[in-house]
């Protein structure tokens, strides 16, 4: 079974609000949302999401890391899951990413017993089950081993905060291994490797320091170094560092013997270093006299001293309801208070939890990491654990822009700074070093997507536009990454051999040409954005290539009644003929589409839809087309983890899928963007442990929600946001730093039923609204000084608008001809 509870702990252990401005949102937040897939108890087709301690883009995510079997890549990164032995309880990890493993270190681990058959070298030999129900809240976690140890966790922005209550009549120790990461078995290419460490123990105290250097995982990075500074309460009896020889086997490159089995340890006093053959590294200490020890534990990627100071500065009590409070003092300043609904005993409490929940899983990464960058000096801001753009740029960044605008800034900032000191933007990001790219330089979409609607502040946009224009114009290096024989998957755009010659992504000279063709066009129309006033005369040249997907679209394929569609091309003009519209095969880093067939990947051109309606034969057959992508069991496609259970053709668990249930709006039919997203939102979204479709991706798809709540969503690269209809009848959202966007829904049936959503009218700012969209400075400046947007709902499937449909801003028509 899964191990799960969150509701007893937020109910002990709430913070007594009394004012209307302190409500504790975090009340309604379930960590758990997310943790489980399909399958009771496991982890598999789940989101990956991170369980534990940690603030508003934390450097520090304080949990457990489990192993649990069978091994998966929703099973990975987030280290929690729902039955798998306990290894040791870390400090760093990403939430809600799938790919290979990343972190899961330093670490401690609590054991009863040092002796007999438990070598601390091999976890296996001490890894722990639990019992009973885990719990956790905003900024607190608890589990109880088997072993009788209970563990309490919590944390602030570089440190973290366990409490271990040991049973009376056991052993007393804790084990800290700098050797410690999240493996990953199955696949050598990408885990994680140990290349080296020291450790060295204060005499007659409890304090521990020294560094910890892990290498490869998710994007096969460079080795990552973490200093570290611990400190427990009560000086124990008996400390002891040791070494060992590293022995692991995917360890490859550093390790000491081939395939040896574990030695055990050699005991080295108060200090253990790990020498030119990346010895394991640690030390073990024990207590004759406590039933409690308590471990307020610093890192940082810059130097010990650092390390120690944000350990006293952050965690200046022992008490882990002090740090826990603090954690949740700042979820509810920065984050939930942003938006505010109804908390009165009358709300709907599901409906809640799925908002705050949401909120909170999309603000666990990035890393904010200023002060912390290791590769260069700089003024500039600093953020890690982009993971990844092509998950975020889809409607994540969006939000953050309205209500999170410093600190998304500062993330902007940092991308260009990386771009100056290593001469390309990240399309993902962990551990100090760029990759994966999935498909385009989907961070081109990010700082357009800012730029439009009028974002300026400290960010430099020559700059920025120099960053854009490199990823639209020089081709990357290729990295040699065994996913993909044909191209880098670093940094950059690796089919720009194709793309600037051909206007097209070529099947047999690259990889996932499909979905290139369809991303490297909306890249290119990013480009054109910011260039429009950064750089004029290169507008018109991006704009003109930003209709490339055209050059993919071959009008004779068929598929299930419908013609037409983006379709793999060949060097030599010609089509490939038999290519399955409906199945991917895959979906992977080698097939001709990524993670989305080419059925989908034909309706994601957000930029130019009224192209797309007009290539699918008109209003009449795209209707019907979008019609058919949410019927059940029309899916072709074994999607696994990303999308258990999902039998339609659209992917609601999916990135690209994000905006085609909105896409009735450009035909004057919201009242069925309404109805479908609504349906999907209440099919596959759940206040429990498998509470979203498929893998979080950095809380990707919890922002999908929190939009589909809002009853809004934003047009990527664009400043036009799609009306929709909300789920509460009074929201107020804090944007642009102070001001107050309030949507209220005159007629809305709060008590979930299927009724009263539907759209009748709209006013925005006191003014009747006939489009059903709106642009970020419309009605004065709704989304930069606030305002008040006014839904009047109820039964009737109401075609209100008499507008103009949404605008296809990137318009442009070429000759697709009859298909070769």
């Amino acid at each position: 079974m899964g191990k799960l509870k969150y509701l007893a702990v937020a109910a002990s252990l709430v913070v007594d609000f009394t004012s209307a401005q302190d409500v504790d949102y975090a009340q309604f937040v379930n960590p758990f949302i997310g943790s489980e897939g399909a399958i009771r108890g496991y982890a598999y087709g789940g989101g990956d999401v991170f369980v534990g301690g940690a603030v508003p883009f934390g450097m520090v995510k304080l949990g457990l890391d489990t192993y649990e079997e069978p091994v998966n890549q929703s099973a990975l990164n987030g280290g929690w899951t729902p039955q798998g032995f306990v290894t040791g309880v870390s400090l760093m990890h990403v939430s809600g990413t799938g790919g290979g493993p990343k972190y899961g270190f330093p670490a401690q681990m609590p054991l009863t017993s040092i002796d007999g058959d438990v070598n601390l070298l091999d976890n296996r030999t001490y890894w722990q089950k639990r019992e009973g129900d885990d719990l956790a809240s905003v900024g607190y976690f608890r589990t109880k081993f088997e072993s009788g140890i209970t563990v309490e966790l919590s944390a602030s922005r570089h440190a973290g905060m366990h409490h271990y209550t040991y049973p009376a009549a056991s052993g007393k120790h804790v084990l800290v291994d700098f050797s410690h990461y999240l493996p990953h078995p199955t696949r050598s290419w990408d885990s994680q490797f140990y290349t080296g460490g020291e450790i060295e123990l204060q005499p007659n105290s409890g304090t521990y320091t020294g560094y910890t250097s892990i290498a490869g995982g998710w994007c096969i990075g460079a080795p990552v170094t973490v200093y570290v500074c611990g400190e427990f309460d009560t000086p124990p009896d008996t400390g002891k560092a040791f070494k060992g020889k590293n022995t692991f086997p995917v360890s490859r490159h550093c390790r000491s013997f081939n395939n040896a089995t574990t030695p055990s340890p050699t005991f080295t006093g108060n200090s253990a270093r790990s020498g030119p053959l990346n010895d394991r590294v640690g030390a073990v200490f024990s207590w004759n006299n406590v039933t409690e020890v308590k471990s307020r534990v610093g890192i940082s990627f810059m130097s010990v001293d650092k390390a120690c100071a944000y350990k006293d500065s952050e965690l200046p009590s022992w008490s882990i309801n002090d740090t826990m409070h603090a954690a949740r003092d700042e979820w509810n300043r920065d984050v939930f208070s942003k938006i505010r609904v109804d908390t009165s005993e009358k709300a709907n409490k599901t409906r809640l939890a799925l908002l705050y929940s949401s909120l909170y899983f999309m603000h666990l990464i990035p890393s904010e990491r200023i002060g912390e960058n290791p590769l260069w000096e700089s003024d500039e801001p600093y953020f890690d654990d982009i993971y990844t753009m092509w998950d975020l740029f889809r409607n994540q960044v969006s939000l953050w822009h309205l209500i999170q605008p410093s600190y998304y800034e500062s993330m902007l900032r940092a991308l260009i700074d990386m771009f100056r000191h290593e001469g390309w933007l990240p399309d993902g990001r962990s551990g100090n070093y760029n990759g994966l790219v999935q498909g385009g330089s989907n961070a081109d979409n990010v700082l357009a997507d800012a730029y439009v609607k009028g974002l300026r502040g400290n960010i430099n946009w020559t700059d920025g536009y120099a960053a854009v224009k490199k990823d639209a114009e020089v081709l990357p290096y290729f990295d040699e990454n065994p996913v993909d024989p044909q191209g880098s998957l670093k940094e950059g755009r690796s089919a720009l051999d194709d793309w600037i010659p051909l206007g097209y992504v070529s099947a047999d000279r690259n990889s996932r040409a499909v979905s290139k063709s369809v991303e490297y066009s909306l890249n290119d129309f990013a480009v054109s954005q910011i260039a429009a006033c950064e750089a004029p005369e290169d507008r018109d040249l991006y704009l003109q290539r930003s209709a490339g997907w055209q050059l993919s679209w071959d009008p004779s394929a068929t598929a299930r009644n419908f013609s037409g569609f983006v379709m793999p091309r060949f060097a030599d003009g010609t089509f490939h003929k038999t290519y399955n519209i409906t199945n991917c095969g895959d979906c992977n880093w080698s097939d001709e589409s990524y993670e989305g067939t080419a059925f989908e990947y034909s309706f994601v051109i957000p930029h130019d839809v009224a192209r797309v309606i007009d290539l699918m034969g008109g209003p009449g057959h795209f209707e019907s087309r979008l019609d058919y992508v949410f019927q059940p069991n029309t899916s072709g496609v074994d999607l696994g983890v990303n999308g258990l259970g999902i039998t339609t053709i659209n992917n609601v668990a999916n990135e690209p899928d994000f905006q085609t249930p909105y896409l009735y709006n450009y035909l004057n039919k919201q009242w069925k963007s309404v109805e479908r997203s609504r349906q999907l939102a209440n099919d596959f979204y759940f206040n429990t442990s498998n509470g979203i479709p498929g893998n979080s991706d950095a809380g990707a798809l919890n922002c999908w929600l929190v939009w589909q709540m809002l009853g809004l969503y934003p047009i990527v690269t664009t400043p036009v946001y799609l009306l929709e209809s909300p789920w509460f009848s009074d929201i107020n959202i804090t944007v642009n730093r102070d001001k107050t966007l309030r949507i209220r829904a005159d007629g809305l049936d709060d008590d979930g039923g299927k009724q009263g959503y539907y759209v009748q009218s709209v006013k925005i700012n006191g003014q009747e609204w006939n489009k059903n969209w709106f642009e970020h400075e419309d009605a004065g400046g709704i989304m930069t000084e606030g305002g008040e947007i006014l839904f009047t709902l109820g039964a009737e499937q109401q075609v209100w608008e008499s507008g103009d449909v949404p605008p296809s801003p990137g318009h442009i028509v070429l000759d697709v001809g009859n298909g070769m």
